[in-house]
C-alpha cells in the first residue's frame, strides 16, 4: 500500500477499474521552473558545452590504458571518476567509469550523461562477448560511437578484420562506406591519440552540444564515497546551469549546501559550469551514482523534493521502469507503443540465430520488435541493468538466471521470461506484438468428496451427504460433478454443512452436506470435485 507508482502504471489500473485519472498540479517552486524553463532554455541563452565522452570494450582491450595515456596528469591520487582534456583549447570530459556495467547502472536510474561513446577493440583480439555487450550498452543509450582500434603496435593487429567484424554488428565504419568514425591507436606508444581526440572534438561539434550556464544548476552524481576526515563527498557532472559554492543542492534522497569544490586536477574552485566535473563537499549522507542533482531555493523545498524520494537504507530507486510482457500488450492495444524492445539469451549461438531469425520476420502494423542485445549463457546483472535502462523484456531460451540477478530484476522490476520450446515463444511474441497475448489458465484441484446419500431439502432441495477423501470442499467455489468418470454438471456450492451448521470448510476425512447451485440430480457415488483456475507462467 506504501509503494510508489508512477502516472503511466497508475492509469492502467485505473481504467481498468473504469476510473478516470489526471495529473496533479506541480508544486508552486516546480511550476515557477516549468514556467521559467522556456526563457532560460531560448536560443540566445544557450553556449557551447564540453562532450562528455565514456570508454566501453571488452576486458584487457585497453581501456585504461587509453584513458591514462589521454590524462593530462597522472596523479592517482585525485582520481574523481571523471577528468577533463582540452583539444586546440576545446575541453572534453572523459568519465572513467568501470566499464559499461557502471554505464548503464547509472542510465537505468533515468540519467542520460553522456554524449559520446568511444568502443575501444584490440587489432588482434577482434570483437569478443564484452565488446557486443558495450556495442548494444551505446546503441540502447542512442549515443553516437567512436571506434578505437587499439594495440596497433602489436605484431597480430589486423583493423580490417576488426572493421569486418563491426559491420556484422551494424557498425559501418567510414572506410567501409558507413558513417561511423573509426581511428587506429595505440595506448602505449601513442599512435594516433591525437586522431582520436580531433575526431572527438569533430562528433561533438556536429551535435552542436549546448547549454544556458545562467540558470540553477542541474547535474548527476558520478560515484560517491566517504571519507574519515571530510565527510561524504562525490563525483558530479554539471549537465546544466552553474553550480557554485554555498548552493543547497539535493540528490536523490539527499541534501546538503556545497562547502567546497575541487576540479579534476585538485584545485580549488568556486563555480562548475556544464559539462564539467568536480568533487564536491557537503552532503548529508551519501547520494548514489546516477542521482539526479538539483539546485533549490530553500530548505523547503529541498524537504519537498526528497520527501517523494525517501528510500530505505540498500535499496536502489529507479527513474525508469521495464515493462512486462503483459503491460507490453496493453500498450499496444490503446497505442501507446511502437517498439517491443526484449533482451534474449540462449543455451548456445544457434539457438539465438533462429530465434532472431524468427523474430525478424514478425510483422505488425503498429509495432515491431526491436532485439537489443543477445547472449549465450544464463541471464546476468548486467542483462537486468541493460533492460530497465532500455524499458525492455528478457527472454531466455533454455538457460536460467544467476541468483543475484533474479534479486536485481525483482527490485527493478524487469521481467524475465523463460522458454524451453522456441515455437511458444516465437507464439508469445507475436500476440504480444498484436496486443492479444493472453494468459494461461491452470485448473488445480482443490479438493474431492464421494456423494453418499442423499437427504430431501425444503422446496424440493436436495442435499449430497458427503465424505471428503481429497483436499478441502469449499463453500462458495467453483465445482463440477462427475458420475463414472464422466462430467455431468459444473455448479458452485451454495451452502456447505456439518451437521446442522453452516460451516466455510471441510478437510478430507470429514462428512458434510453439499447443495449445489440450480443441480439436484446426484446419486450415490457421484464425485464433486472442487477446483480453481490459475494464471500460469507460459
Amino acid at each position: 500500500m506504501n509503494q510508489v507508482i508512477d502516472y503511466q502504471v497508475a492509469t492502467l489500473v485505473t481504467t481498468a477499474l473504469g476510473i478516470r485519472t489526471s495529473i496533479a498540479p506541480e508544486p508552486a517552486a516546480a511550476a515557477s521552473r516549468t514556467a521559467t524553463a522556456s526563457q532560460e532554455e531560448a536560443e540566445e541563452n544557450l553556449v557551447s558545452r564540453p562532450p562528455v565522452v565514456v570508454v566501453l570494450g571488452h576486458v584487457d582491450h585497453g581501456k585504461t590504458s587509453l584513458l591514462d595515456y589521454i590524462k593530462s596528469s597522472r596523479v592517482a591520487d585525485r582520481e574523481i571518476g571523471a577528468y577533463q582534456v582540452e583539444v586546440d583549447g576545446n575541453p572534453i570530459t572523459f568519465l572513467d567509469t568501470p566499464g559499461h556495467a557502471a554505464f548503464t547502472a547509472i542510465r537505468a536510474r533515468g540519467a542520460r550523461v553522456t554524449d559520446i561513446a568511444v568502443l575501444v577493440v584490440a587489432a588482434d583480439d577482434g570483437i569478443m562477448p564484452q565488446t557486443l555487450e558495450a556495442i548494444n550498452h551505446a546503441k540502447a543509450a542512442e549515443v553516437p560511437i567512436v571506434v578505437a582500434i587499439n594495440k596497433m603496435d602489436l605484431p597480430g593487429a589486423d583493423p580490417e578484420r576488426v572493421k569486418r567484424q563491426l559491420s556484422e554488428n551494424e557498425l559501418l565504419v567510414e572506410d567501409w562506406g558507413g558513417d561511423i568514425v573509426s581511428v587506429n591507436v595505440s595506448a602505449r606508444t601513442g599512435e594516433g591519440i591525437n586522431d582520436l581526440l580531433e575526431n572527438l572534438e569533430l562528433v561533438a561539434e556536429i551535435a552542436e552540444l549546448k547549454a544556458n550556464p545562467d540558470k540553477q544548476a542541474s547535474g548527476v552524481v558520478i560515484e560517491a564515497k566517504l571519507d574519515r576526515k571530510r565527510g561524504p563527498s562525490a563525483t558530479i557532472l554539471v549537465t546544466d546551469g552553474t553550480l557554485s559554492v554555498g548552493d543547497l543542492i539535493v540528490a536523490g534522497a539527499v541534501s546538503g549546501r556545497v562547502r567546497a569544490m575541487v576540479d579534476d586536477k585538485g584545485k580549488a574552485v568556486f563555480s562548475v559550469t556544464p559539462g564539467t566535473p568536480a568533487e564536491i563537499l557537503g552532503f548529508g549522507a551519501l547520494p548514489e551514482a546516477g542521482d539526479q542533482l538539483t539546485v533549490v531555493a530553500n530548505e523547503r523545498e529541498a524537504r519537498t523534493l526528497i520527501g517523494g524520494r525517501d528510500r530505505a537504507p540498500g535499496s536502489r530507486p529507479l527513474q525508469s521502469r521495464a515493462l512486462s510482457l503483459d503491460e507490453v500488450v496493453k500498450q499496444v492495444d490503446i497505442g501507446d507503443i511502437k517498439e517491443m524492445t526484449l533482451v534474449l539469451k540462449a543455451d548456445v549461438q544457434g539457438s539465438l540465430e533462429a530465434i532472431r531469425h524468427s523474430l525478424g520476420r514478425l510483422v505488425d502494423e503498429d509495432a515491431k520488435v526491436r532485439v537489443l542485445h543477445t547472449g549465450v549463457g544464463a541471464v546476468t546483472e548486467s542483462d537486468v541493468l541493460l533492460a530497465s535502462a532500455s524499458e525492455a523484456v528478457i527472454i531466455s531460451f533454455s538457460v536460467g538466471s544467476e541468483p543475484s540477478a533474479e534479486r536485481l530484476s525483482d527490485r527493478m522490476g524487469v521481467e524475465i521470461r523463460n522458454y524451453e520450446i522456441i515455437y511458444q515463444l516465437i507464439d508469445d511474441i507475436e500476440l504480444a506484438l498484436h496486443g492479444m497475448l493472453e494468459p494461461t489458465m491452470t485448473e488445480v484441484i482443490v479438493g474431492r468428496a464421494e456423494i453418499r446419500e442423499l437427504f430431501g431439502g425444503r422446496r424440493g432441495v436436495q442435499i449430497a451427504g458427503c465424505r471428503v477423501t481429497e483436499g478441502r470442499i469449499v463453500r462458495n467455489g467453483t465445482v463440477r460433478v462427475t458420475r463414472e468418470g464422466a462430467n455431468i454438471a459444473q455448479s458452485t456450492i451454495s451452502s456447505l454443512r456439518h451437521f446442522r451448521d453452516e460451516v466455510n470448510e471441510m478437510n478430507a476425512g470429514t462428512e458434510c452436506g453439499i447443495i449445489l447451485q440450480g443441480f439436484n440430480d446426484y446419486k450415490a457415488g457421484d464425485i464433486v470435485e472442487v477446483y480453481r483456475q490459475e494464471r500460469a507462467r507460459r
